[in-house]
């Protein structure tokens, strides 16, 4: 056996084992309420203001990703996702997390350099993979329809 392959063994050993199951339970609840939320937005908007159905919704989105640039922007979105994990980081809260910090993070490089091509990588991935997804979906729906 080699020095690196002990040295894992050794490692490995003393690590804790990380809790599946309750962090699991703790994705699906949050990223549950973060939905809750949102269509509570979406019925406000259209009791308040008599808003259409689609149009209540989207805006709903669009006041959920505000907050979250706000709370990224204060330093607090941080913190709610390292409790969260997945429940915050896999709606579009934390698309517009991921956006904003990148934006934040390199501000200091200007515009151009720092803040566009920042958010630009960070949201690059997430807009090529659901581009891909919607194309392949649209395939297997038209092919099963």
């Amino acid at each position: 056996m080699s020095l690196k392959a002990n040295y894992l063994q050794a490692v490995k050993a003393f690590q804790p084992k990380p809790p599946y199951v309750f962090n699991s339970l703790k994705a699906f609840v949050v990223g549950g309420a973060l939905c809750a939320v949102a269509e509570l937005f979406a019925n406000s908007y259209i009791r308040f203001f008599s808003m259409p159905l689609l149009s209540a919704q989207q805006l709903a989105v669009m006041t959920m990703m505000f907050l979250a640039v706000v709370l990224t922007g204060v330093g607090k979105y941080d913190d709610f996702s390292q409790f969260a994990g997945a429940g915050a980081t896999m709606t579009l809260t934390g698309f517009a997390n991921a956006l904003a910090s990148a934006a934040l993070e390199h501000r200091s490089e200007g515009w151009t350099a720092g803040v566009a091509s920042q958010m630009f990588k960070a949201g690059g991935v997430a807009i090529v993979y659901g581009v891909v997804a919607a194309y392949l979906l649209g395939i297997l729906y038209y092919i099963t329809s």
